[in-house]
């Protein structure tokens, strides 16, 4: 029987895969293949990617295949392999972004009529589209397309393992993997926290049911281990969120952290249905709004050196683990779109290059809902005091000393505002504002105020082109 092409996506895993499933199920030898190609650009996400590949690689050895892995234009190499191997069926998931669904259009046209694709959903608990209000359009506010969702069953996940193998083409380039390691130093520190692959995935899994009733009193506070740290696996697949879903509905007390399953399918939805959304604001206000696109204070908050700590201590945990917790991702980036006026797509092309949960539904939907832009947005006017949040979350000041060291003696009262500590009491902290930390880069009073003004002058620009 001629082989079915397996070609994995966002979704490396064995278990609950439909792509692999339908290819197990029509009985054909599977031929699974990666191709590395232009949606592969994030840098700390190809760390990842890396490491989740070795570990798929191995699992599907173990089974005694293999896995193809390729370079290059995806419906073109894919259009070749087929031909090279006589396969006549080509299986994968489906990809939201418009690249993704770019791709699938293009291996279409690519291929003889004689082979087939069949493209299956797997990512999402709602595909998009199916989740609709009664006159049939795309919900704009996550309230009510939740309780729409809820309503629809989950399916259970069903795993199928391949029985035979087809044997991969000689020319599979061996030099894929390395090329995906990044160069930059940061990556050094990322095995310490991460662990990628379907079996740590699992295991991740498992510890985030074990603490999911404790999800909604603890997910704020960045000093303790409150989150389930599942976006990384998530976003590449490596476990099923049909069986996130099902392992959570059987504990109680776990719908604070199922509620962040379809804040992640309502992502989806939007990006399906505004395909721009990574850098266009989807409110008209915003499309003239005066901001400042300053280099200088860009630098200062990547490099976690604004001089307000919470706002910092999340930048360099972001450096140096490809992740950050995400109450402070609110925090730095209400900061630097309002306390700096600087462009949100700069914070979110930066957080899509250093995350290694770098999503592009999830990271535009988060910047426009804090920039205020978004169909389900915080108002603009809401703008985050970075040192009363690092006092409301970070109470003891754990989460600061352990991102920002030189800070390590300053006492808790004055942890998130050093300045207001006193000459002789930093002299005892060992800090020298200025030398060993910086000072605020701006004034929280006074750049709240200019945020609110370029506000208003955006809605009257707006008020006088509609006139």
């Amino acid at each position: 029987m001629k082989p079915a092409i397996v070609w994995f996506r966002r979704d490396l895993r064995l278990s609950d895969n439909p792509a692999l499933n339908r290819a197990v199920e029509s009985g054909r030898p599977v031929l699974p293949v990666y191709i590395v190609d232009e949606l592969d650009t994030q840098s700390a996400s190809r760390w990842w990617l890396h490491h989740s590949l070795t570990v798929l690689r191995g699992k599907l050895e173990s089974l005694g295949g293999s896995l193809t892995l390729l370079k290059g234009d995806a419906s073109a190499k894919l259009a070749e392999l087929a031909a090279a191997t006589d396969a006549e069926v080509i299986y994968c998931c489906h990809r939201y972004e418009a690249e993704g669904r770019a791709q699938l259009i293009a291996l279409r046209n690519a291929l003889p009529e004689s082979v087939r694709l069949n493209a299956a959903h797997g990512s999402l608990l709602n595909e998009p589209g199916t989740v609709v209000t009664g006159s049939g359009s795309v919900f704009k506010v996550f309230t009510p397309f939740y309780k729409a969702a809820m309503r629809v069953p989950v399916p259970a996940p069903d795993t199928k393992t391949p029985v035979s193998f087809h044997a991969p083409p000689d020319d599979a380039d061996s030099n894929v993997l390395d090329s995906l390691l990044p160069t930059i130093n940061w990556a050094d520190g990322f095995p310490e926290d991460w662990t990628p692959g379907e079996t740590a995935a699992s295991d991740r899994l498992d510890h985030a049911v074990k603490k999911s009733a404790d999800y909604g009193e603890l997910r704020d506070r960045p000093d303790l281990e409150g989150t389930s740290r599942l976006s990384p696996h998530m976003h590449y697949g490596e476990v099923s969120i049909r069986e996130v879903w099902h392992r959570l509905s059987e504990v109680g007390g776990a719908e604070p952290l199922t509620r962040q399953l379809y804040w992640r399918d309502f992502s989806y939805h939007l990006l399906v249905e505004n395909p721009d959304m990574g850098w266009k604001p989807l409110r008209r206000e915003f499309d003239n709004f005066p901001w400042v696109d300053d280099d200088v204070l860009l630098r200062a908050w990547q490099t976690g050196q604004t001089g307000y700590p919470i706002v910092d201590a999340g930048m360099r945990q972001l450096w140096r683990t490809g992740w950050m917790h995400n109450r402070v991702r609110m925090i730095v980036a209400s900061f630097l779109v309002k306390h700096l006026l600087v462009p949100w797509q700069r914070g979110a092309d930066w957080f899509l290059d250093t995350l290694l949960d770098a999503d592009l539904a999830n990271n535009s939907a988060g910047w426009q809902w804090v920039a205020g832009c978004g169909t389900d947005a915080t108002p603009y006017f809401r703008i985050f005091n970075p040192i009363t949040q690092g006092k409301k979350f970070d109470v003891s000041g754990d989460y600061v000393r352990k991102f920002v060291p030189e800070l390590d003696k300053v006492p808790t009262k004055f942890i998130h505002d050093p300045w207001n500590a006193g000459t002789d009491l930093l002299a005892a902290s060992s800090i020298r504002l200025g030398e060993d930390y910086p000072y605020p880069i701006v004034e929280h009073k006074e750049a709240r105020q200019r945020a609110l003004d370029a506000y208003q002058l955006s809605r009257d620009l707006l008020k006088s082109a509609a006139e």
